[in-house]
């Protein structure tokens, strides 16, 4: 392989893995606060690909207002499943949240082959990110260079926002112990909604990088993406924001590499992310990251 090639590849997989670590971290913060596995968290991704897709195609928006306007209703519809789904389970048994993750999952999968049909829709790619700029010897879609370039920026905005306002401490503090938050005076459910309606945000501009890289979507387009994102969180350390971040480019990069240094084995890609998980899992259960916590019952 030259050294063009290997550039090339390079770039494409920190293109994917950033995508990856974008919709990892609404996982990842989910879980920091409830230790809830929120699998409808692909459908919320999906449903901002076609929240965007028709506000472009069939209410004319132009593609920034559509896109922007796309995740603040993706973000209001994750608060919106918080409240309806997993709220009225806050004080029962984690298990029954998690079949009430599982069962919303299905229930948007399944309400988006009605609402949508099965056939898969193009998605429509802006002209700013369907050029191909050429640094050197490698030849470089244009999307692929935004999309490290706006997640950067919003991973420095999210840690800003998590580090240094009134939020987001009560937040780290609503991640160490509920109750103590409570007692302090923090407004808990509101916290919460805010964390699934930033984890949703992040997850919709996600989908909607995916969609415009892979542009064909349809109703169970979040299946895949939305597994190997918490694969991603699990490798990283669920419930770490920077272990997420850090999943997510190693398997986006590990993606991209075993396809280009073994072709014979690119049938093969989408398993590559359950053999790292495996491993990962039997060297360090929490994760590269992670913490090792007590676990309580509930």
């Amino acid at each position: 392989m030259s050294g063009t090639e290997f550039t090339q590849h390079i770039f494409n997989g920190i293109a994917l893995g950033s995508l990856y670590a974008l919709i990892a971290i609404g996982y990842t913060m989910v879980y920091g606060i409830l230790r809830l596995i929120n699998f409808a968290h692909g459908e919320i991704l999906m449903s901002a690909m076609f929240f965007a897709m028709f506000g472009v195609t069939l209410f004319s928006l132009p593609w920034p207002v559509a896109f922007l306007l796309a995740i603040l209703l993706t973000a209001a519809f994750g608060i919106s499943i918080e409240r309806m789904a997993y709220r009225p389970l806050r004080n029962a048994p984690r298990i029954s949240v998690l079949i009430s993750a599982i069962g919303v999952s299905f229930l948007l999968q399944n309400l988006g082959l009605v609402v949508f049909g099965a056939r898969p829709k193009a998605f429509p790619r802006p002209d700013m990110f369907n050029q191909l700029w050429h640094l050197g010897d490698v030849s470089v879609l244009s999307l692929n260079l935004y999309i490290p370039i706006f997640t950067v920026l919003l991973l420095i905005g999210l840690t800003w926002f998590i580090n240094k306002t009134r939020t987001g401490m009560a937040m780290r503090a609503a991640s160490k112990d509920l109750d103590t938050a409570r007692l302090m005076g923090i407004d808990v459910d509101k916290i919460i909604s805010i964390t699934f309606g930033i984890g949703s945000a992040l997850a919709a501009f996600g989908g909607i990088m995916w969609a415009m890289k892979y542009p064909s979507i349809h109703p169970l387009v979040g299946l895949f993406p939305g597994l190997k994102c918490f694969i991603a969180a699990v490798v990283g350390g669920i419930g770490n924001v920077p272990g997420a971040m850090l999943g997510g480019f190693i398997l986006g990069v590990g993606e991209i590499m075993l396809v280009a240094f073994m072709p014979e084995l690119s049938g093969y890609r989408d398993a590559f992310a359950f053999v790292l998980l495996i491993f990962i899992l039997l060297a360090k259960p929490t994760g590269i990251l992670g913490e090792k916590t007590a676990e309580v019952k509930s």
